[in-house]
């Protein structure tokens, strides 16, 4: 078989390929509640809100309630620990990080006209980490029975390729899915059939018998960043409409390393005892989406926010390392020793649209005491597509118009103001995207946050805490080893903000 080190080659994303229930697109589909300290202490709901600078992704409309012009700067400490449980073992893995969350300015314009209830208008740019990548995750167990030898038959058995194909073929004349296959036969995992190389229907070179002991340790790392160019006016100081131009840049790099061991007898001939499968993916590339928003003030204390936002559009790119290190005996190039499978491949560029949002809100301003505010948004994930349609693609995105579903998300917010200082709290929880049928998903977020903030003469420091936790099941891999994993991810997150109005 000849292999390619670097190869440039038209195909399908892998990270797709290994998220055919969707869960690398709902990567980017979501955003976490980041944005300014003040932001996050209250929850993120400020639909009606406005007034702060990372208020206008939520609703463009805010940044007409600002008085000043202003600029601000937020920084977080990101503390994840997550807990996972694979037939009865219990793992848990914590990772801390450190980043620029939110960075920004507003500029207001007054217009002294007096024959126009056009009187104010603002210009603004902001940057918010829309995602933070950087985690660490490690399970393991036991498996009863099902060894990741079926991971590389499911695909070797659905190419309809011979031994004799893995044989002859260059590994770029392989499709996304033969490559996979090919990998598990290259590394001696599994084989064709009774020997012939002529056949089509291949079987594992691991011994039965069950309890496989399997973990994989991972590590991700990189961002999606999102900078909004605002644009707002506010008509008789009760109607604020405004408009975004979103763009998204991303850099997301995730290393996973599957172990895999059995003490069983070995077979007569070719027979694995341990595997290595090591995944090295680099995924980069941008985004555009425009956002809608208007804020009405139904009363002097009462205001309602409506808002929409586009589906975001971008396009990626993929670089991948994929090897499998297999030992064991009769191994096609260790012989008794081990076989080594190395591969690295350069996608072209791929497209996945995420699906809209739209956004009602509603605040009560207690004067200068404090306010109450809500929001309610909704997106339907099934909506969610990858792009060019074509045969690789056609079947993923299938999978997410069946599995995914409308999802809502509730923001509740509050401020209580004692002279300089200002409390906060918020509460938040998100539905899952997932149909409530699915055993491998993700589950509902829950959220908690409080914070404080100091006001100078033209300076404002804030501080937030927030706490949020998900739960979800997924298999190791998308086909064949499919047993589901029961994850619990914790967050804990303290950001320091400061603003200064001009």
């Amino acid at each position: 078989m000849k292999k390619s080190i670097l190869l440039l080659i038209a195909g399908l994303s892998f990270s797709a390929l290994h998220s055919q229930n969707g869960s690398d697109a709902i990567r980017y589909a979501q955003e976490n509640l980041n944005g300014s300290a003040r932001f996050r202490a209250m929850g993120g709901a400020f639909g009606a809100v406005g007034g702060d600078l990372s208020a206008i992704n939520v609703n463009p409309a805010g940044s007409a309630i600002f008085a000043n012009s202003q600029i601000g700067i937020s920084i977080s400490d990101y503390n994840t620990n997550t807990k996972s449980d694979y037939f009865g073992t219990k793992t848990s893995e914590s990772n801390i990080a450190f980043d620029l969350n939110q960075l920004g300015g507003v500029f207001i314009f007054y217009n002294n006209a007096e024959k126009t209830g056009w009187k104010k208008f603002a210009l603004s740019i902001n940057y918010d980490n829309a995602n933070d990548f950087d985690n660490t995750l490690y399970r393991a167990g036991t498996n009863p029975g099902n060894s990741v030898a079926s991971y590389f038959m499911s695909y070797a058995n659905q190419a309809g390729l011979t031994g004799n194909d893995y044989e002859t073929y260059y590994f770029d004349e392989l499709t996304l899915r033969e490559r996979q296959g090919f990998l598990g036969y290259d590394s001696g995992a599994i084989a064709a059939a009774g020997g012939n190389l002529n056949n089509n229907t291949f079987v594992s070179n691991i011994p039965g018998g069950g309890n496989y002991f399997q973990d994989e340790y991972i590590t991700t790392a990189g961002y999606n960043g999102k900078l909004s160019f605002n644009v707002s006016t506010a008509y008789n100081d009760r109607f604020y409409f405004g408009l975004n131009i979103n763009t998204y840049f991303t850099d997301y790099t995730k290393f996973s390393s599957f172990y895999e061991e059995n003490s069983n007898p070995p077979l007569s001939g070719t027979s694995v005892q341990n595997l290595t499968f090591d995944n090295d993916i680099h995924t980069y590339g941008n985004g555009f989406s425009f956002q809608l928003g208007v804020i009405a003030k139904i009363t002097k204390s009462f205001r309602a926010g409506l808002a929409y936002e586009s589906p975001t559009w971008y396009e990626f790119n993929d670089e991948v390392r994929q090897m499998v290190y297999t030992n064991g005996s009769g191994l096609r190039y260790g012989g008794s020793g081990a076989s080594d499978s190395d591969f690295y491949v350069l996608y072209d560029p791929y497209n996945l649209k995420t699906p809209s949002k739209f956004t009602g809100s509603l605040a009560y301003v207690f004067g200068k005491s404090g306010l109450l505010s809500v929001d309610y948004s909704v997106k339907d994930y099934s909506n969610t597509r990858f792009s060019p349609k074509d045969d690789y693609f056609n079947p993923i995105n299938a999978a997410m118009s069946n599995n995914l579903t409308v999802a809502g998300e509730l923001r509740i917010g509050a401020e209580y103001r004692i002279k300089n200082w200002s409390l906060r709290g918020g509460l938040r929880h998100e539905d899952s995207p997932y149909k409530n049928n699915l055993v491998n998903a993700i589950g509902d977020l829950t959220s908690i946050s409080g914070g404080f903030g100091y006001t100078f003469t033209r300076t404002r420091v804030d501080l937030s805490y927030t706490h949020s936790q998900r739960e979800s099941q997924e298999g190791f891999f998308s086909q064949g080893l499919t047993d589901p994993i029961k994850t619990k991810a914790q967050n804990n997150n303290i950001s320091l903000g400061l603003t200064f109005d001009f």
